[in-house]
C-alpha cells in the first residue's frame, strides 16, 4: 500500500478498515469483484480541489476516509458551502447520472482517501448490477434531505443567531452523547462556517463567543460540546 503522510492506501475493498455503511461496502461478490476493476484509489492531500463547480462530469468519487467539502461560488466571489461529505458518500452522483456538469466543487479537508469511477463505468457497472441502485437512491434521498436544510438555514433564518444555532443542531444529529453535552467534532474555520451561513467570520466569531458567554455551547480547538440544545432550539426556530 501506498501512503501520504502516514495514511495508507486501501487497494482493495475487502480489506479497508475504514468500511461504513455507506455505497459500495456491501456488495455481493461478483459486484464487488467488478467495482474493484473499475476504480482507482488515490490519496489526496488537504485542500486538493478533486472537481470544480461547472466542470464536465467525468466520474464520481466514493470517500473512503477523511472530509470533503461541496461548495457553489457566485460571480462576484462569494462562497456557500453546501455540505461537508464524509466517508461512504457518493460526490459527483447527480451530475453523472444525468450527464450535466458538476453541480458544485469539492474540496478536501483534510488528507483524504477516495475511490474514482469513471462515468462509463459507472453506468455500465449499474446496469449490470440493478442492487446498487437501492445504495444509489439512498444517496440522492440523503443529499436531497441536506440541501433542504442548508435552503431553510440560509434562505428562511432571519439573523446569524438562528443560522448558526440551526446549523450547530443539524451537526449534533452526528455527535456523541457525554455528561456535559453533545460532543461534535467541527473541521471548519470559522470563515468557513460563514460561507456555511451566508454570513461574515466576524460575525460567527462573535456569536460563537455569545453562545460561550451563555453556556449553549463550550469550545475547545475543533471540538463542540452542546451543553444546551434545547435553548439553541429556541434561538434557531425550531
Amino acid at each position: 500500500m501506498n501512503s501520504l503522510r502516514g495514511l495508507d492506501i486501501t487497494r482493495k475493498c475487502q480489506l479497508c478498515n475504514l468500511k461504513s455503511n455507506g455505497f459500495l461496502c456491501n456488495l455481493s461478490p461478483a459486484a464487488m469483484k467488478e467495482f474493484e476493476a473499475i476504480k482507482y484509489s488515490s490519496m489526496y492531500p488537504a485542500n486538493s480541489m478533486l472537481f470544480l463547480e461547472n466542470e464536465p462530469a467525468r466520474g464520481i468519487y466514493v470517500l473512503c476516509s477523511g472530509e470533503v467539502k461541496l461548495s457553489v461560488s457566485s460571480r462576484g466571489g462569494k462562497t456557500l458551502i453546501l455540505r461537508i461529505a464524509r466517508p461512504g458518500d457518493i460526490l459527483g452522483i447527480t451530475s453523472n447520472m444525468s450527464g450535466a456538469p458538476y453541480q458544485a466543487s469539492a474540496e478536501t479537508l483534510h488528507p483524504c482517501q477516495v475511490a474514482f469511477i469513471r462515468r462509463e463505468d459507472f453506468m455500465t457497472f449499474l446496469r449490470k448490477y440493478p442492487e446498487v441502485y437501492q445504495t444509489v437512491v439512498q444517496q440522492l434521498t440523503g443529499q436531497y434531505a441536506t440541501a433542504c436544510e442548508q435552503l431553510r438555514t440560509v434562505g428562511l433564518s432571519t439573523s446569524a443567531h438562528e443560522k448558526l444555532a440551526r446549523l450547530i443542531l443539524h451537526w449534533s444529529h452526528e455527535g456523541k452523547a457525554t455528561p456535559e453535552g453533545t460532543q461534535i467534532k467541527v473541521p471548519l474555520t470559522h470563515e468557513q462556517i460563514a460561507e456555511c451561513v451566508g454570513s461574515t467570520r466576524e460575525t460567527v466569531t462573535r456569536t460563537l463567543s455569545e453562545f460561550k458567554h451563555r453556556h449553549l455551547v463550550t469550545l475547545k480547538g475543533a471540538t463542540m460540546v452542546i451543553s444546551n440544545p434545547a435553548a439553541l432550539g429556541v434561538i434557531g426556530g425550531s
